[in-house]
């Protein structure tokens, strides 16, 4: 980790660098090349290594969002989604949240800066009907779910509170792609996009997503305002799909020029030779 500089957080709120500085020596390879695509609003793909930051690096320019903008309507208030396979790592995020936003409250209240304090919900198949009712009542401002629950929400009254989401987060996204829990997910996340009111930007994360320029075309999907730009060089705004093909034509091959991980056989790419619709966001960073 290298020594903090002053244009690492100069995007932030200062009660955000402020909190930040004083609780971390400095940002990680994945937090430094992947704030400002989040902070653009480019859907972006981050693959770091486990311990990298990769979860503070997606969430902390929400939080500085939620905290230093204007509140909406209280109908309006979900913004922010993040969506795990693992249900006890959907809880560990949201106990994981409360320092930060505790923090950066702190931080705000010692300088006189007027915040709002985030509401932090989660949604699984353990949450009590109280906790449920509550949230079509009072939504959260993140809410912290699983593919299933995504898809019950999506299938109920509660999918009125999700209009308002412009940020989804897709954790350990590896674990989702080769599978039916990922297709269902994918099936989701379209929903969402149909349902919301305005484009949602989506944040993949993992240590150990690969083929890499897969992961990118599962996380991108298929909304037509989507674009994609190479990691290695930015090959800025792609109209139409084959423009958007090519781009992530480029940037896969730059990562196969570098020497591949070793790979078990049940990592291997797929080998159909039918090309999916590629759609895909903006960025994939490697951490």
């Amino acid at each position: 980790m290298d020594a903090m500089t002053p244009d690492d957080l100069a995007r932030f709120h200062p009660a955000v660098r402020d909190w930040f500085a004083a609780s971390f020596a400095a940002p990680t390879r994945a937090q430094v090349e992947g704030w400002p695509a989040i902070a653009r609003g480019d859907s972006t793909l981050i693959l770091a290594p486990t311990g990298s930051g990769k979860t503070l690096a997606a969430f902390l320019w929400c939080i500085n969002r939620l905290m230093f903008e204007a509140l909406p309507r209280p109908d309006e208030r979900c913004r922010v989604l993040y969506v795990s396979p693992l249900k006890a790592l959907a809880v560990d995020v949201e106990r994981n949240l409360r320092a930060p936003i505790a923090g950066i409250a702190a931080m705000a209240g010692f300088r006189g800066t007027h915040y709002e304090m985030p509401a932090v919900a989660v949604r699984t198949g353990d949450t009590p009907p109280r906790e449920r009712a509550r949230f079509r009542r009072e939504p959260s401002d993140i809410l912290i779910t699983t593919p299933e629950s995504l898809y019950l929400l999506l299938t109920s009254s509660s999918r009125e509170t999700l209009r308002s989401i412009d940020t989804v987060i897709v954790d350990e996204i590896h674990a989702l792609v080769p599978t039916k829990r990922g297709a269902h997910l994918a099936l989701s996340l379209e929903r969402l996009e149909v349902i919301a009111r305005q484009p949602i930007q989506r944040i993949g994360l993992s240590a150990t997503q690969r083929p890499l320029d897969e992961v990118a075309r599962f996380l991108g999907g298929v909304a037509p305002h989507s674009r994609v730009s190479g990691s290695e060089s930015d090959a800025g705004a792609a109209d139409g799909p084959a423009a958007r093909s090519r781009s992530l034509e480029r940037q896969a091959l730059a990562l196969r020029e570098q020497p591949p991980p070793p790979r078990r056989a049940s990592q291997r790419p797929s080998s159909s030779s039918t090309p999916r619709r590629l759609l895909s966001r903006r960025a994939a960073i490697r951490g």
